[in-house]
C-alpha cells in the first residue's frame, strides 16, 4: 500500500528524536512567534484555548502563563509526552487536526504554530475550528514565509534543485508555502465560515551557533526535508551540503549565523 502524506508525517514525528532534535535546535525560532499568535487570539485570563499541533506544548504554556484554561492537541503521542511533562497545568490529547474530539462551540480561540503545514487536509481543520469555536472566537495559525523570505528553507530547496532531486518517492502533499499567500489565507477563511481575516508577517531570526548546527537541523529535526534529503543519491549530499552553507553565508557573524526566518500569521472570527 502507498505510504499516505498523513502517515508519512505521523511517523516522522512519532519519532522521539525528531521531537527531541526539532525541539533542541528550532524551537528558540519557533517560540518567536507564540506572543503575537496568541495576541492575535486574543487570548487573555479567563480564555479557554485549544492548541493544535501543539509539539512540545509551548504555545499552550504560554497561553497558560496568561491565565487561559488550555487544552492541547497533537498526533504524535511522543508531542502529547513531551508537552505534559513540560507543562502540567494543561490539559494534553493525542487527537487529529480534521477531527477534532470536542463539543461544538467550547473554545474561545483555537490557535496552531506552524501545524497546518503538516496537515494533509487544512480545510478540514479550518472547518474543525470554525466548529469548536464560540461565536466571535478566533483562529489565529502560523506558517512559515516563503523560500525567498525563510532563508534557511531558501537554501536548502535550491541546494537540492541545483544537485538533488525532490523528486524522491515522498507522499504527495499540500505545497508547504501555500498559506504563506495572503489572499489563499483569506480565501481558505471565507471558505471555512470566517469573516474578517487578516493576514501579516511577524519578523523572526534563527541564531543557530555554527554549520554543524544548520546541517544538524535540517537533517533530524525535520520531517519533510529529512525525507527529502535522506533520499538523495548519496554522491550529491557533499554537494547539497556545501550549496546549503554557501547560500547562508551572507548570514554568517563569526562561526554563528542570524537567518532571516518570518511567519506569516492568519487570524479570522467565527460569526
Amino acid at each position: 500500500m502507498t505510504e499516505s502524506f498523513r502517515d508519512f508525517e505521523h511517523d516522522g514525528w512519532a519519532d522521539p528524536h525528531v521531537c527531541v532534535s526539532y525541539d533542541d535546535l528550532l524551537s528558540s525560532l519557533t517560540t518567536q512567534s507564540i506572543g503575537p499568535l496568541l495576541d492575535a487570539a486574543g487570548v487573555k485570563t479567563g480564555s479557554v484555548v485549544l492548541d493544535v499541533a501543539t509539539g512540545a506544548g509551548y504555545a499552550a504554556g504560554a497561553a497558560l502563563a496568561r491565565g487561559a484554561q488550555v487544552t492541547g492537541i497533537d498526533f504524535s503521542a511522543e508531542q502529547v509526552r513531551m508537552a505534559k511533562q513540560r507543562f502540567p497545568s494543561a490539559s494534553f490529547v493525542e487527537g487529529d487536526a480534521g477531527n477534532l474530539p470536542f463539543a461544538s462551540a467550547v473554545f474561545d480561540a483555537v490557535v496552531a504554530n506552524y501545524g497546518v503545514l503538516h496537515f494533509p487536509e487544512p480545510e478540514r481543520f479550518f472547518r474543525e475550528a470554525f466548529r469548536v469555536l464560540k461565536s466571535g472566537g478566533r483562529l489565529a495559525f502560523t506558517v512559515w514565509g516563503t523560500p525567498q523570505e525563510a532563508r534557511l528553507f531558501g537554501a536548502v530547496l535550491g541546494a537540492i534543485d541545483v544537485h538533488g532531486s525532490m523528486d524522491v518517492g515522498l507522499p504527495g502533499g499540500p505545497n508547504m508555502f501555500l498559506y504563506a499567500d495572503a489572499s489563499t489565507s483569506e480565501a481558505a477563511m471565507a471558505s471555512a465560515g470566517f469573516k474578517d481575516a487578516t493576514v501579516t508577517q511577524v519578523p523572526q531570526t534563527w541564531r543557530p551557533s555554527s554549520s554543524e548546527q544548520i546541517l544538524l537541523t535540517v537533517k533530524t529535526g525535520t520531517v519533510r526535508m529529512r525525507g527529502t534529503l535522506q533520499r538523495q543519491h548519496i554522491e550529491s549530499l557533499d554537494a547539497i551540503d556545501d550549496a546549503i552553507l554557501t547560500a547562508l553565508e551572507p548570514c554568517r557573524n563569526g562561526r554563528s549565523y542570524e537567518v532571516p526566518m518570518p511567519a506569516v500569521l492568519t487570524t479570522a472570527t467565527r460569526p
